[in-house]
Formats: C-alpha cells, structure tokens, sequence
C-alpha cells in the first residue's frame, strides 16, 4: 500500500527525515518527488513511532525539504531476473548500463535473500578449478566454499580478479557453470579493464557483471553485494548452475558502511567502523553454499585490500572470523615479479581436504600440497636464516631446500595472469619441483605415489 507524505522536517546529506508517518517498515523504499516533478528513489534506513529516516540514492541537491512529497511504496527493494542476465552489465541497483536495452523478467527476487536453515546445507565438497597453480594445487576451492582473498593498496587484485572470473570451471561435464562479478568504489579505468577483459576473451558470455564506480552514490554500494547474490542465488538454485561470485572490493562496501554510520550519528566501534559490521558481512558471506535438494550451488571470492596492509584492521579480521580460509597477496613476492604474488605460508582453504582426492582431483593431490609445503616453508626459513648468517652457515641440505624455495617461487605459484593451468599440469609441475629434493626428505608423500610419478630409483 503507498503512503504519501509532504512534512520532511530535514535533510543531511544523502539522509531525509521524515515526521508524521505511521506503518512504515526498514528497508522499504520511498519516491521523493521534488517541485518540478522529478523523482530521486531512495530506501528507509530507519523507523521509530511517527518518524522515518531515508536513505537517498542519489544526491540531494536541489531538493527542497517544504515543497517535496513522499511516497512510501510498501515494499523493499527487488530485482528483475531471467536467464537473459548472462552476458548482460547492470549498475549497483540492478539497472541495465551495456546499451541492450531491458532485459525481461521471469520474477521480481527481494535483494535481502531468504535465510538458509542450516539443517538444509549441504557441505562443500567438489573441486573448482580457477587454473591459478597455488589457489588449485594448495589452496583448492570447493563449491559452496567462501575463500577471500587479502590484498593491499596497489597489489594486482584486480587483475587475480579477472583471471578467476575468466577461467574458473567444474569439472563435470553436463554441469552449468557462471560467475557473478560485483565491483563496488571501484574507478571508471577499472571498470573500463574488467568489461574487456571479459568481454576480449568471450568469458562474458557465462558471466553477470555489476558496476558501481566510486562517484556512484554511497547506498548503491551497500546494495550492490546483495543485487549480485540474489542474481547468483536465482541462477544456482532456480536453473541449477554452479555459480562463482567475485566480490570487489569489500573495504570500499565497509567503507560506505562507515559512511552512513556517521551520518546517522551511530556510536562508532573499532576504527570507526559500526559496531554491527560483524553482523552485516555475515549477512553477505553466509549466502554462499549449497542446499540439499538443490544441483546448483554459490561459491564466493570476496576480494578486500587490507587499509596500511594489517591483517589485523576490523575489516580483513572480521571476514577471516566467518569465511573458510584466505589467501594472501604479498608485497614482497610481487617485488620479485612473481604473478599472481600469492604468499601460500599464511594463506590457507579449510575445506581443501573435502574438494580434492581419487574423483575429483587426482589421487596424490593431498600428498603433493603437503610435501610442497612443507618443503617451501623449510626452504623459506633456511633462506631468512642465510641473510642472517650468511650462507656459509648453511648444511647442504639446507641449500637444496633454498634452491626448492627458489624455484617453487618462479615455476609453481609464478604464471602470469594469462596463463590458464590444469590441476593435471598444476600436479605435474609439483612433481617436477619435488625431484630437486632427495627422496629421503619426501616424507609427506606415500611410496606409491613416488614410484608412479618419479619413477623407481
């Protein structure tokens, strides 16, 4: 049922009181019209007895708080769906921005989702290739899984982004598989690079972007992650696809966050940050799984950059506590010009074991990432340990295990971004590493394995 009201009583940046209402809800939406007839949408942030509080999406120049009427529309915000979506570019709001006109729905899908009882989840447990060596080799995606990815300012995020989002697949033969790419604050050159990178290699054509650059307005932004799950949520669990959502970047979505906070004159937490900014991830990243009954599932790659590269800021230290695992971008790695700059030691995938193995890798997957890290972590120590005491303080043994780390750096995790690798070449390029060591220190590595793989000495 819409409600018109005329007694706006204030306005403060993109934030509109409004007095006298009665029956109004949070999160339902609100047409301002101004004295000349134009219409600015926005969405009710709070309520309280006779008063509601609007957030605007756009700016509120120009509007006047004595001649403008509100209407609340009587229902929260929705998006359009179809099978049409593929391939398609939307804004933050769902709205159509690559010139092909509307897209015709199958159904109208309430952006906040529906909560997932969790006696209905199924557990992760199949392999996705992204064909990055170190995420499928050591660091393996399983589907349903939520895996961030902690960057900094200035690290190639954005390019892992593209690379995930272009070559990401499962394995099954007859399964759908598509991506939902979310870019929020980001600007017009890197929008600019994700839509041709895409575009350039046809991956478009299984994927659904949305574009929010960082002169967009502030609510789009918190809308932006969820327009993009509940797009993913309709593919998965509706048509039965395998979907991957890229989320990039969560600290410009924490930052907005912050933004509205303030401007409400909330009681800040940590850093400045909402004291519920727990709660509001969760809200995002526990969309992600599978659902008994359900073919489809959603898998998710929430990209952050780390403010001063702390691991320990609110924002990548509150996504660490509801995501499974996280992989790490290291400034020093990408100083040696090692592409993708993945630093595997803090990285980590708890749901690793439950995605690889005879049927869905390959039956020395476990094998091979443990002997791999185990052998890169002593190589990495006995390195540190030579700029310390020099390498003439080093045993033999110790040099072979710097001579491992070397070239586990420049052959396993360094590809480049247009390198798309198997997890068949991903493991056979293991092996090949793993010859440098004697078999002796191959501990970690069952004797049939060695003898398939390396041969009998």
């Amino acid at each position: 049922m819409i409600k018109e009201y005329n007694n706006v009583k204030g306005l403060e940046g993109p934030l509109m009181i409004v007095k006298g209402v009665e029956g109004i809800k949070y999160g339902e939406l609100a047409d301002v019209e101004l004295h000349d007839g134009s219409i600015r949408r926005g969405q009710v942030l709070e309520t309280s007895e006779d008063t509601a509080l609007i957030q605007l999406f756009e700016s509120s120049q120009g509007i006047s708080t004595e001649r403008s009427r509100v209407r609340f529309l009587g229902k929260g915000m929705t998006i359009p769906v179809s099978r049409e979506m593929l391939g398609r570019i939307f804004n933050g709001v769902g709205e159509p921005i690559d010139d092909s006109g509307a897209i015709i729905p199958e159904m109208f899908i309430d952006i906040n989702g529906a909560p997932i009882n969790p006696y209905s989840r199924n557990f992760p447990s199949e392999f996705i290739q992204t064909g990055v060596s170190a995420i499928d080799g050591l660091l393996t995606l399983v589907r349903g899984q939520k895996l961030p990815i902690f960057s900094g300012s200035g690290l190639p995020h954005a390019q892992l982004a593209a690379q995930i989002a272009r070559q990401s697949r499962t394995l099954g033969e007859k399964e759908e598989f598509a991506v939902v790419f979310a870019a929020m604050g980001i600007t017009f050159e890197e929008a600019n690079f994700f839509i041709d990178d895409l575009r350039k290699t046809g991956a478009i054509e299984r994927a659904v972007m949305y574009i929010n650059l960082a002169n967009d307005p502030v609510i789009e932004r918190i809308a932006i992650p969820r327009v993009a799950l509940t797009t993913a949520e309709y593919l998965a669990f509706q048509l039965d696809m395998h979907v991957l959502v890229i989320l990039t970047d969560m600290t410009n979505y924490c930052e907005a966050l912050r933004e509205i906070s303030a401007a409400r004159k909330e009681v800040p937490g940590r850093r400045g940050y909402p004291g519920y900014m727990y709660t509001d991830l969760s809200t995002i990243y526990e969309r992600a799984g599978r659902i008994k009954g359900k073919k489809g599932s959603i898998t998710q790659f929430p990209i952050l950059t780390m403010p001063e590269d702390d691991k320990t800021h609110p924002i990548p230290d509150l996504t660490g506590y509801i995501t499974e695992g996280q992989i790490f971008l290291s400034r020093d790695i990408y100083r040696k010009g090692i592409l993708p700059p993945i630093n595997v030691l803090p990285s980590l995938s708890r749901l690793m074991q439950k995605g690889i193995g005879k049927g869905k890798t390959r039956e020395d997957h476990a094998d091979v990432a443990n002997q791999l890290f185990a052998a890169y972590a002593k190589g990495v120590e006995a390195r540190e340990l030579a700029v310390v005491l020099g390498e003439a303080a080093l045993t033999p043994i110790d040099r072979v295990y710097v001579e491992f780390a070397d070239e586990f750096e420049q052959k396993f995790i360094n590809q480049g971004f247009g390198e798309n690798r198997s997890i068949e070449e991903t493991l056979n390029i293991g092996w090949k590493l793993l010859k440098i060591l004697p078999r002796t220190e191959l501990k970690r590595v069952r004797n049939e394995y060695i003898e398939k793989y390396l041969g009998k000495e």
